[in-house]
């Protein structure tokens, strides 16, 4: 399961997002906003990265104006690997090498067509493994100390 969040600057991608992801036959739950009206992106960071720290998500997607207040806030829960990514390319290297499990978009940066292109890979894309590994397990154990 995919948990997805944004902010009102990200709402209306949220709602393309969701069509994007039933397309591609993937279950998500909409942890919110639910309006363009003004909000506070933190509060659904958090909600999504709960969601995901806690085993009740798989991934994560969250949207903003730019993706970065978000990620910086999901990495603060335990187990998360938040990657802001404006390209297809990052989108798989953050899979391939970093596992990341919750990928955050600036839809004021990045154009809808580049944003589809971005989920496709990112979703698509798998973990390497081997070094990249052992480099995680260093992630989590100093987030922990």
């Amino acid at each position: 399961m995919i948990a997805i969040g944004a902010d009102h600057a990200g709402f209306e991608y949220k709602e393309k997002i969701k069509e994007l992801l039933k397309s591609m036959g993937l279950e998500f739950q909409d942890f919110g906003t639910h309006s363009k009206e003004s909000t506070d992106y933190p509060d659904y960071a958090h909600s999504v990265a709960a969601a995901v720290s806690s085993g009740k998500a798989e991934y994560g997607i969250l949207i903003c104006g730019t993706g970065i207040g978000m990620s910086i806030v999901a990495n603060k829960h335990n187990g998360v690997r938040a990657c802001n990514v404006e390209s297809t390319e990052g989108a798989r290297l953050a899979r391939e090498h970093n596992n990341a499990n919750v990928l955050a978009l600036g839809a004021r940066l990045t154009s809808w067509e580049k944003a589809k292109e971005i989920i496709r890979t990112f979703f698509s894309t798998k973990f390497d493994g081997g070094r990249h590994q052992r480099r995680i397990e260093k992630i989590h154990t100093l987030t922990k100390l």
